[in-house]
C-alpha cells in the first residue's frame, strides 16, 4: 500500500497484463532486411485515438531496400514511407484507420501521399496506380479515379486474403495476405490463454492446412489446404455488424471502438445468467466454471418483471411520484450500457468460436487463425475466442491471432503486384516499386 496515495501498487500480473494490452492494441513496426525481420514496438508518444482528419494510426511494417509505395483502404489505409534520416532506399508500411463516413478525408490523405511520391520518385503520368480490393473497389471505383486521377486495379478479395503468388517457375511461390504474415513475420502470430496471455509463434513454412476465420460485418470460414488451394466452407451472419447494430440501439455508443471500450469495463454477470446462478458453484462434472455463461441476457426478463412488480406493489406510483406505466416502459434503464456491451460481445464471440470449432472438427483442421476488423486487438474478444476453441476441442486445437489482423487483404493486394521476393525475409535484391494498394473493408 502506498503511504502517499493510499492506493495499492499494481501487481506483477497487472503490470504484465497492461503491457500485453498495449502490445496487441499498438503492435509496433516490423523490420524486414537481409538479416530477417523483427518487431519494433511503436513509439508510445504517437496518438492511438483518431486525429482531426478522422485517421487513427495503427501498426507499421519495416520494408528496407524498396522504393516508396502508396497503399490504403477507405476503412484501413496502408502506405509506404521512407525511414527518416536513413540512407536505405527502403522504408516501412504504415497503417491508419478511417471511419466509412470519412472516405473523402481518406482520399485527400492518399492524394497528399501521391504528390509526395511523385516528388521523390519523379513518376510520370500514368505510371502510378491504385490497387483496390474489397467491396469498395467497386462501390467507390469512380470516386477514387476522379479524386486521384490514376488507374485503379481491382483485385479479388479472397485471392488477396490468402492466395500465394507464383512466378514463371511455379516452385517458387511468394505468400500474400495471411500466408505472408504466418511464414515471414516474427512476433506477428500469437496464442492467448490465462496463464500465458501472449505467446508468439516463430515464422514457419509448414503452415498448411489451416482454417481462417475472417470476422468483419459477417463471418467467413475458409479452409486453406495449400498454395492456391482454398475454399469457403461456412460462416455466419452474426459478426461485427451484429454487435455494432444491436449496441447502436441499446447504448449511446457511436463508434465500434466506443462499444469495445464500454465492454472493457462492463460486468456481463449483471445481464447474463451464469452457471453459478443456477448451481451456486462450478459444475465440475461437465467442466463448467461458476463464471461460465449459461444463458446470454438470461437475467434480463426476470429482472424486468421484478421491476414491474415492484412498481405495481407501490400503488401505481414510483417513489418520486412518477407514473408506474412510464417507469415500466423505461425499466431497461436499470441495465448499464457497459454490462450490455460486454454481454453481447461475449455472445457474438462465443458463437463464432463454437462454429469455428465445429468447422475445424468437420474438416480435420487443428490450426485456426482469427482475422478481420472485428477483433481490433481487443483482449476480451481474443480471450473469448481462444477459450471457446480450447473448451470445445478439449485443448486439441489452437486459436491463433495476429497483430495486424485487420490488414490481411490490403497487404495481400500490395504483395501481389510486387516483384519476385519483394519484402521476403533473407531477400537481398532491390526492386523498383511503382504500384500502390488500396483496400476497402466494410465494417
Amino acid at each position: 500500500m502506498s503511504a502517499e496515495t493510499g492506493k495499492s501498487r499494481p501487481s506483477v500480473l497487472e503490470r504484465k497484463q497492461s503491457t500485453i494490452d498495449q502490445t496487441i492494441s499498438s503492435p509496433g513496426a516490423v523490420t524486414i532486411n537481409v538479416q530477417g525481420a523483427f518487431i519494433v514496438d511503436e513509439d508510445p508518444s504517437r496518438p492511438s485515438t483518431p486525429s482531426e482528419d478522422g485517421a487513427q494510426h495503427d501498426t507499421e511494417i519495416r520494408l528496407p531496400n524498396h522504393r516508396s509505395v502508396i497503399g490504403g483502404s477507405l476503412a484501413k489505409l496502408v502506405y509506404f514511407s521512407r525511414e527518416p534520416d536513413s540512407k536505405d532506399p527502403g522504408g516501412r508500411l504504415n497503417f491508419l484507420k478511417y471511419e466509412t463516413d470519412s472516405i473523402h478525408q481518406c482520399l485527400e490523405f492518399v492524394k497528399t501521399l501521391q504528390n509526395e511520391h511523385k516528388m521523390v520518385n519523379g513518376s510520370k503520368p500514368g505510371e502510378l496506380c491504385i490497387m483496390a480490393t474489397g467491396g469498395g473497389a467497386y462501390k467507390y471505383y469512380d470516386q477514387i479515379r476522379q479524386v486521384l486521377g490514376v488507374e485503379v486495379l481491382r483485385e479479388d478479395e479472397m485471392d488477396c486474403l490468402i492466395m500465394v503468388t507464383g512466378y514463371a517457375d511455379f516452385d517458387d511461390l511468394q505468400p500474400t495476405g495471411l500466408d505472408f504474415f504466418i511464414a515471414e513475420i516474427p512476433r506477428e502470430v500469437f496464442t492467448y490463454n490465462e496463464t500465458d496471455p501472449m505467446r508468439f509463434e516463430e515464422p514457419r513454412a509448414d503452415i498448411y492446412p489451416y482454417l481462417l476465420v475472417n470476422i468483419g460485418s459477417g463471418v467467413s470460414m475458409i479452409k486453406v489446404s495449400g498454395p492456391r488451394n482454398f475454399k469457403r466452407i461456412g460462416g455466419t451472419s452474426l459478426g461485427g455488424g451484429t454487435l455494432w447494430g444491436i449496441l447502436s440501439l441499446l447504448t449511446g455508443a457511436r463508434t465500434f471502438d466506443d462499444m469495445l471500450r464500454m465492454a472493457e469495463i462492463g460486468d456481463n454477470g449483471a445481464v447474463d445468467m451464469l452457471v453459478g446462478d443456477i448451481y451456486g458453484k462450478d459444475y465440475g462434472k461437465i467442466g463448467l466454471k461458476s463464471t461460465d455463461i449459461a444463458s446470454s441476457f438470461g437475467k434480463v426478463f426476470k429482472m424486468k418483471r421484478q421491476g414491474e412488480s415492484q412498481a405495481e406493489d407501490s400503488g401505481g406510483l414510483s417513489h418520486e411520484g412518477q407514473d408506474a406505466t412510464d417507469s415500466s416502459s423505461r425499466s431497461g434503464e436499470c441495465f448499464r450500457p457497459e454490462d450490455v456491451s460486454r454481454s453481447l460481445l461475449y455472445a457474438v464471440s462465443n458463437n463464432i468460436g463454437q462454429i469455428a470449432y465445429l468447422q475445424s472438427e468437420k474438416h480435420n483442421l487443428e490450426n485456426i487463425y482469427f482475422g478481420g476488423s472485428f477483433i481490433r486487438g481487443h483482449r476480451q474478444t481474443i480471450q473469448t475466442l481462444s477459450y471457446a476453441i480450447k473448451f470445445w476441442s478439449k485443448g486439441e486445437k489452437k486459436a491463433y491471432f495476429l497483430r495486424h489482423e485487420g490488414y490481411l487483404g490490403s497487404v495481400g493486394a500490395f504483395l501481389k503486384r510486387q516483384p519476385r521476393n519483394w519484402g521476403r525475409r533473407n531477400s537481398f535484391e532491390e526492386y523498383p516499386v511503382t504500384r500502390p494498394t488500396l483496400r476497402h473493408q466494410e465494417k
